[in-house]
């Protein structure tokens, strides 16, 4: 396949492989996106609402590639267009009320009580969000034939779901006083992920793109992001009882996999997420106040040590201490921060390339 904004994607996608076998062609894969020397004046529109501005998915997807069209995707860097309908678009489609905002959306719960809204709350392929994401995804897909990658929208599925569909507090109290009702739905809507995946999977692949989302990555067959926010409000007991058991069988529905561990809340399921041998690697986010390679070297060496992949979003003035605790091999530099010119992206790729 041949992007017209990514002209070495061949070369790039080598290393993203080899990222996933934690091995090492001739250097870890390093994304740097620079701005490009002659851009193009991004259009304007006025809306009177935030859905009425979310849901013009023809100018979006116009906007979209306008924009793409003004950044060097340097290194290993891709060019990457997905259709953002927001972080619960998903539960949506399963009959939650939906609110746009500014720069998100989120969604009202649709499951007041177990036995009369439970078997209602089922996803709806009539939902006009649900074909307003897959006419969106065409959109790209036709701006981005030939000159960018086109991605899968953020589903949010597994336990995230169970907690858009109920509401999160809520979530945690029925794992006490409605288990079973819990577990019920938790392999249900799984079941119909799945099925919801397969649909924009086989969009994607059936013109030649690499499979990829929000997160950056690419692969030729299945790839998404599992992930569980909702870990951070329950012990590990009750995450081992309810929810490890879907996310084991999300990663091997997929070819390779990501998880999202988002937050120190979420770090005491760590242990047992790097137990599951069809995950591939993690995603660590420490959080906002928490940033700074150095506090979170254990944990990175704990992931390394594991055998799984890392995404690493550092500062350029971190790049030393990274390449005294880690081995190269499985590591993928997602952001470095402080590259301004392709003068100094070109130091670091050596630097990096140097490192053993």
């Amino acid at each position: 396949m041949e992007f017209s904004l990514k002209p070495d994607y061949e070369k790039s996608k080598q290393r993203y492989m080899a990222f996933w076998e934690r091995e090492i062609i001739d250097r870890p894969p390093v994304s740097i996106i620079l701005k490009a020397e002659h851009t193009v004046p991004l259009p304007c529109k006025e809306y009177k609402t935030h859905q009425e501005r979310w849901l013009d998915i023809e100018f979006r997807a116009e906007y979209t590639a306008i924009e793409l069209s003004n950044y060097i995707y340097y290194a290993d860097a891709l060019p990457i267009a997905w259709p953002n309908m927001g972080p619960e678009i998903y539960s949506a489609w399963c009959g939650c009320g939906y609110k746009f905002g500014e720069t998100t959306a989120w969604s009202e719960p649709c499951i007041n009580d177990w036995e009369k809204d439970g078997n209602k709350a089922v996803f709806n392929p009539e939902h006009p969000l649900f074909k307003a994401t897959v006419e969106f995804t065409k959109l790209l897909l036709e701006y981005g034939q030939g000159k960018f990658i086109v991605g899968l929208t953020d589903f949010h599925p597994g336990g995230d779901h169970l907690a858009a569909l109920r509401d999160p507090q809520q979530l945690a109290i029925d794992l006490i006083e409605n288990p079973n009702a819990v577990k019920e739905k938790l392999k249900s809507s799984q079941e119909e992920y799945f099925k919801v995946y397969d649909i924009f999977y086989k969009m994607l692949s059936s013109r030649d793109m690499p499979i990829t989302s929000w997160t950056p990555l690419i692969n030729d067959g299945r790839f998404y992001i599992p992930s569980n926010d909702f870990s951070c409000m329950v012990s590990r007991k009750m995450f081992e009882e309810f929810f490890l058991p879907g996310i084991i069988e999300e990663c091997k529905f997929y070819d390779r996999s990501i998880y999202h561990l988002d937050g120190p809340g979420a770090l005491r399921h760590l242990d047992v997420l790097l137990e599951i041998p069809e995950l591939d690697a993690v995603q660590w986010v420490c959080g906002a106040g928490n940033e700074g390679y150095a506090k979170w070297v254990d944990v990175y060496q704990k992931i390394q040590k594991a055998g799984k992949g890392i995404q690493l979003i550092i500062t350029l003035d971190e790049l030393p201490m990274v390449f005294e605790t880690l081995k190269p091999e499985g590591v993928w530099f997602s952001n470095i921060f402080g590259i301004d010119s392709k003068e100094t992206a070109d130091e670091v790729i050596k630097r990096i390339t140097q490192w053993k």
